[in-house]
C-alpha cells in the first residue's frame, strides 16, 4: 500500500510504502474497546477511602448502660449507625482496577485504529516536520496550511525530533506521542494524525521487532 507525502508547504513530493498488516487491518471495534476500556482503568489511582467500624478512633465503651435508661441499646459510637462512625460497603483503596491485556491484542487495536484513520482521509504523511526557528507560531503556520480550521490532532514525529514536542504544547487541542508510544487511547481521542515521514519507519520497525 502507498500514500502520499507532502512537505511544508501541502504539496506532493513522493509516497511512502505502508505495510498491509500495520495499515490494511479490518475495523474490529469490540477488540478495540476492551484495550481502551483496560488502558483507562490502568491508570485509575483509588484515591477514595472509607474506615470501617473497627477502624475509627474510640467507641471502646459502651456509651450507656443495656436497660432501664429508655433508650435505645448501643454498644460504640462507632456503630455505622451513628455520625462519625464507621462506614459499610464504603470505597477502599485497596481495590484494584487494573486489567491484563496481552501485547498482540493492544497491537491489533492500535492497527486497526490507524487502517480506519488511512481510509478515512484522517492521516496526512509530512517529509519532515523539523523548524527553522523554535517558535510555537512557526508550528502553528504549518499546521494551518494543512488544517485551516482548528482541529484535534495527534502529531507523531521522528524520535530524533524534540523540537513539535515542545513547539505544538501550547497549541490547543494539539498533542505529540513518539512512533513507540502509540496507544489506542491517543489515536482515538484525536480526529487527525500528523504523521513524519521518518517516524513512519521507525513505528513500523518497533513493531517489527516485537514478537
Amino acid at each position: 500500500m502507498k500514500a502520499e507525502v507532502f512537505n511544508q508547504e501541502n504539496k506532493k513530493v513522493g509516497t511512502i510504502d505502508l505495510p498491509d498488516k500495520i495499515f490494511a487491518v479490518s475495523w474490529k471495534p469490540d477488540l478495540i474497546h476492551q484495550v481502551l476500556l483496560a488502558q483507562r482503568a490502568n491508570r485509575r489511582k483509588p484515591l477514595a477511602h472509607t474506615k470501617t467500624r473497627g477502624e475509627v478512633r474510640g467507641g471502646g465503651r459502651k456509651p450507656w448502660r443495656q436497660k432501664h435508661t429508655g433508650r435505645a441499646r448501643h454498644g460504640s459510637i462507632r456503630s455505622p449507625l451513628w455520625a462519625g462512625g464507621g462506614v459499610v460497603f464504603g470505597p477502599r483503596k485497596e481495590k484494584k482496577f487494573s486489567r491484563k491485556i496481552n501485547k498482540k491484542m493492544k497491537r491489533q487495536a492500535i492497527f486497526s485504529v490507524l487502517s480506519k484513520k488511512l481510509a478515512g482521509q484522517e492521516i496526512k504523511f509530512i517529509e519532515d516536520l523539523k523548524l527553522k526557528e523554535l517558535k510555537t507560531k512557526n508550528f502553528a503556520k504549518i499546521l494551518k496550511i494543512f488544517f485551516p480550521k482548528p482541529v484535534s490532532l495527534l502529531c507523531i514525529p521522528d524520535k530524533s525530533n524534540s523540537q513539535v514536542a515542545l513547539a505544538a504544547r501550547n497549541i490547543e487541542k494539539v498533542d505529540v506521542q513518539m512512533p513507540d508510544s502509540l496507544n489506542v487511547y491517543n489515536l482515538l481521542a484525536h480526529k487527525y494524525v500528523f504523521f513524519e515521514k521518518e517516524a513512519v519507519n521507525q513505528f513500523v520497525n518497533h513493531y517489527n521487532k516485537l514478537k
